[in-house]
């Protein structure tokens, strides 16, 4: 078991190495068993001393699972759910995430799977992404604008002559 000292060293040292939310950190330290009063303590020096800030935390988070992980809005809200983040901070940051963002990262994805998916028909295969899309956590309307783009571009590829 660990002392609040030893508890708050720690966490300060994960903290100054990346991004972590309240709920981590608060985690981290019932595992540890550390009492709920030194919790308490440890978590406000924490906020206090700014090495834990949800908003900031949620602001890093957003960016990287669009980016890297290529998730849409509603699969990054649920896991910030997941996360304890408050629905204020939740809905601000993700508020102002613009669409065009998440389009840049699902054209790509979507224009890939198409390639690698078998279908009968082009309603089957259109099911099939807005499946995959959907499962992302992308928002009807963004998977809607991705294929009604990529359906312009292969009838506008399939007129063109050599």
């Amino acid at each position: 078991m660990k002392t609040e000292q030893d508890a708050y060293l720690t966490l300060a040292a994960l903290c100054a190495q990346a991004e972590h939310c309240q709920w981590e950190m608060l985690e981290k330290m019932r595992r540890w068993e550390l009492p709920e009063e030194a919790q308490a303590r440890v978590m406000e020096r924490l906020v206090k001393e700014h090495y834990v800030d949800d908003e900031r935390f949620t602001r890093a988070f957003v960016k990287d699972k669009i980016r890297y992980n290529k998730w849409g809005r509603r699969k990054v809200e649920q896991a910030l759910w997941q996360k304890r983040i408050d629905n204020d901070i939740r809905q601000r940051v993700l508020d102002d995430v613009d669409d065009e963002e998440y389009l840049t990262v699902l054209q790509p994805l979507l224009k890939q799977k198409r390639k690698s998916t078998k279908a009968q028909s082009d309603y089957e295969l259109n099911q099939k992404l807005i499946r995959f899309a959907l499962g992302r956590g992308f928002t009807f309307d963004i998977i809607r604008q991705c294929l009604n783009v990529e359906d312009i571009e292969e009838e506008y590829e399939g007129t063109m002559v050599d």
